[in-house]
């Protein structure tokens, strides 16, 4: 049987080159041919009652989400997570940023919010503020972590630790942008923090994330290195195939009977906040003298949320206000493009163009033509 690896590595590294491009082609194509992601959201497999009588719906997006992270906890160190240990603190300031810093900047900016000329839409805005703010750190900071050569045990450290956390965070930060709200759009942020998404986070992405650190364990380096092209390649497929779908259940909406102004006010809040969180990760690697991978790992963390969960949130609870998912489909397309950009300015070697965010660790990653 010929060798079929040399022609995975070429597919992988071509993939690797062009991949924000697909990135940007698959949310054209959600836009005008929403279907085939519609259809891949609807899919269900069946699903998990938690023991507390919660469930989860096991749908192949589920199942999508949870094998990239498994892919992506099979590149931890050992040094690294030795080491991540022994500055704990690191990730309990960063995981505690990540909440504070964008409640900071909307209380503190609340005065100029007022001043907008629509209550209504200043209300759709706040509600889906809270829901990006209220959310885990996003699985696919990893992946960017780990192409600009971050601590990518520090990266899944902040993923687990935010969603471990989110069963007590996610209620509170939605009861007090509940208080900072009116009307219907309170009731429904404090109706939704009672009910929770733990269940969902700790088998999507907590499980995936830990299982894959184990198989490394056991299976070795030398192993899992022969393996990392088939995986690399899987894992960027299904980055696209993910987004695709998301952005089909949402990118439709955003642009039927679009209402420029507040689509401008929404577009340029959503930059604005995550510029600043990505600042924030930027500035507390300063303050604490971290490493070069640690930075980018803080920075992609705390920049990055997971409005994936956000936007089946909304869907399913605040189905009579559509206007409030455009806050968290701009913050989806907002935090690629910076994440592209910070990975480009900051971590590309000799200024070259940012290429695809590896969603599968690589030890030794390749240099970028």
């Amino acid at each position: 049987m010929p060798d079929a690896r040399p022609l995975v590595q070429e597919i992988t590294g071509f993939v690797h080159r062009h991949f924000l491009l697909m990135l940007v082609g698959a949310y054209l194509l959600a836009a005008v041919l929403p279907q085939p992601g519609l259809w891949l959201q609807h899919v269900q497999f069946g699903r998990v009652r938690w023991p507390d009588g919660s469930t989860v719906n096991i749908s192949l997006s589920f199942l999508m989400l949870s094998l990239l992270l498994f892919n992506a906890g099979q590149g931890i160190k050992a040094q690294e997570l030795a080491g991540l240990w022994r500055r704990p603190a690191v990730i309990v300031i960063a995981v505690i940023a990540n909440m504070a810093v964008p409640i900071l900047l909307v209380l503190g900016f609340s005065g100029l919010f007022q001043l907008w000329h629509n209550t209504d839409e200043l209300e759709n805005l706040l509600t889906g503020l809270a829901l990006i703010v209220s959310m885990p750190v996003a699985g696919s900071s990893a992946a960017w972590s780990q192409n600009a050569n971050g601590n990518l045990s520090l990266s899944l450290g902040l993923i687990f630790l935010s969603t471990v956390l989110s069963p007590f965070t996610t209620p509170l930060l939605l009861n007090l942008f509940g208080c900072l709200t009116t009307g219907e759009y309170s009731e429904d942020l404090h109706e939704l923090a009672a009910q929770g998404t733990h269940a969902f986070l700790a088998l999507g992405v907590v499980l995936p994330s830990v299982l894959g650190m184990l198989v490394y364990f056991l299976r070795g380096e030398e192993k899992t290195a022969a393996l990392r092209p088939q995986l690399r390649l899987i894992s960027f497929l299904l980055l696209l195939l993910l987004n695709y779908a998301n952005a089909a259940a949402s990118l439709p909406q955003a642009i039927a009977n679009p209402d420029l102004d507040f689509l401008a006010f929404v577009l340029g809040t959503a930059i604005f906040l995550c510029l600043s969180a990505f600042g924030a990760g930027w500035l507390i690697a300063r303050l604490l003298r971290a490493s070069r991978s640690d930075q980018a790992s803080l920075m992609f963390g705390l920049g990055m949320n997971n409005n994936g969960t956000g936007l089946v949130l909304a869907a399913s609870a605040l189905s009579d206000h559509p206007a409030v998912l455009l806050p968290v489909i701009f913050y989806t397309l907002v935090q690629q493009v910076v994440a592209a950009t910070v990975d480009w300015k900051l971590f590309r070697p000799n200024g070259t163009l940012p290429v695809a965010p590896a969603p599968c660790p690589d030890p030794a990653p390749e240099p970028v033509d």
